[in-house]
């Protein structure tokens, strides 16, 4: 490689916080051959045996190439055009996988030919099962990439023994790792999540495409090994399940991405810090529909729910979304929070959705300590309820994993220390007769340039039930 390329390459790297060699590896000159580039850079599979033809099984042949690579100290190992039928392939440290224009990895339809990877060397004594088992994996590996503008098919490869008797392997799963570069991929019809890892660090996912199969993107941590500084920029989903999904979250950035689901946008499930998702677009309806429903309606743009699914321990805080756009979801923001996970401060800012089709936004906390500090600003929600005119029955349920009826038809606060709206416009399409706020067991409640839809009938706009200071200005609740 030029001395002008490698500086190009090394300047983008660092503006990219990334280390230069992950960038090196998988762009070789146009034309290169393994034998024109330096020792060790480049390893074409079929030199090592596959056929690339759609038929014959080349799982060993494309890991003896991933060997071959990592001992001669990493590299490249590419994928020309070809269909390349394969069980398990197992990344290691220092190797990038690049798949060719024109290069599809396809999953094999034998599920004896998967494997999981290994539990992550942080959690000593634990055990990956066959629910990890992925088309691509790797445990406890560093500075590794998974690149090029090819495309990784799951085939919907499905387990009659897996989860939901259905759910069979990852499209792409991996463990304990350190500084990942997936990118400009294409992810098809995986048999369970498209790209799902624990306990790892600096990952950067970066304009893929994935359609199909259950969760998008899924990471969890633990709370002694969140995962940290995690990147999803330029992204496109389409997905049956949740979009981006997981918890135990540290620096995560969610930005410019297409998110279109047949469940939740995103949702977190567990504790999270310095959380920003920023300039996204959710709709709905799902193009893929849900696989165990077979729903196609989107849920929430957008839920924070810890602990909503396993006890988590560990605080949501420093949480910002920002600029995001939604369209024909059935809720716009949810957060709900349990007993061991308490709230700072979360940030909606800048919000534009339209077509809300079920349920209000909500800000719940359900355990003995409040959400800290909510703000909304420069937000504008849509709604267009189908159950216009109509009440909860009774209290409010406590939530449960999906979202249900509310006593507001524009916003719902519940055991909130401060909750600030700024610049907040909540308008109705049909005669709800629902309050348009309905705040219980607030200290303070801030209300600056709020507008709504007025509805015939409706004297109660603004419902408060043991509410401590409320301050209105410039709002029409006045």
């Amino acid at each position: 490689m030029s001395s002008l390329l490698t500086s190009r390459f090394v300047r983008l790297a660092l503006s990219l916080g990334l280390p230069a060699r992950l960038l090196l590896a998988p762009f070789p000159l146009h034309g290169a051959t393994a034998a024109e580039s330096p020792a060790g850079a480049l390893f074409n599979v079929r030199d090592y045996g596959a056929k690339g033809d759609g038929v014959t099984l080349d799982t060993a042949a494309l890991n003896r190439t991933v060997e071959e690579c990592a001992k001669a100290g990493g590299g490249q190992v590419l994928l020309p055009p070809g269909c390349y039928l394969s069980g398990t392939v197992r990344l290691r440290s220092h190797v990038t996988l690049f798949l060719s224009a024109g290069a599809t990895l396809a999953g094999s339809t034998n599920l004896a030919d998967y494997s999981a990877p290994e539990a992550p060397s942080v959690e000593p004594g634990t055990r990956y099962g066959k629910w990890y088992r992925g088309l691509v994996i790797a445990a406890n590996a560093t500075d590794f990439a998974l690149c090029g503008p090819g495309t990784i098919d799951g085939r919907k490869v499905f387990d009659p023994a897996g989860e939901e008797r259905m759910r069979g392997p990852h499209a792409v799963t991996f463990a304990g790792c350190q500084r990942v570069v997936i990118r400009d991929l294409s992810i098809l019809d995986a048999a369970n999540y498209g790209i799902f890892f624990n306990v790892s660090d600096d990952v950067d996912v970066r304009n893929v495409k994935i359609t199909g199969g259950w969760d998008g993107v899924h990471f969890r941590g633990t709370p002694e090994h969140w995962c940290h500084r995690v990147t999803l920029a330029s992204c496109l989903f389409y997905t049956g399940d949740d979009s981006i999904a997981g918890d135990y979250w540290d620096k995560a950035v969610i930005t410019g991405c297409t998110v279109n689901s047949s469940c939740n946008g995103l949702r977190l499930i567990g504790p999270a810090r310095h959380l920003i998702v920023d300039h996204c677009l959710f709709y709905g309806p799902g193009e893929q529909p849900h696989r165990s429903s077979g729903r196609v309606n989107m849920l929430s743009g957008i839920i924070l729910q810890p602990g909503a699914w396993d006890r988590t321990r560990g605080e949501l805080d420093d949480v910002l979304l920002s600029h995001n756009t939604m369209r024909d979801v059935s809720s716009p923001v949810t957060l709900w929070t349990r007993p061991g996970n308490p709230v700072g401060t979360v940030t909606v800012a800048g919000l534009e959705a339209i077509g809300v089709g079920r349920a209000a936004f909500s800000a719940e906390s359900w355990s003995d300590a409040p959400i800290t500090n909510l703000v909304l600003r420069g937000v504008h929600v849509q709604y267009r309820l189908p159950a216009a005119g109509t009440r909860p029955a009774g209290e409010v349920r406590p939530p449960g994993v999906d979202i249900r009826p509310l006593p507001a038809w524009g916003a719902y606060l519940r055991n909130v220390d401060q909750c600030t709206m700024e610049e907040v416009r909540f308008s109705v399409d049909g005669a709800d007769l629902r309050p348009v706020v309905a705040a219980e067991s607030v200290k303070r409640l801030s209300l600056d340039g709020v507008h709504f839809t007025r509805v015939a009938g409706v004297t109660n706009a603004l419902s408060l039930s043991q509410v401590g200071r409320v301050d209105l200005r410039g709002t029409d609740f006045e």
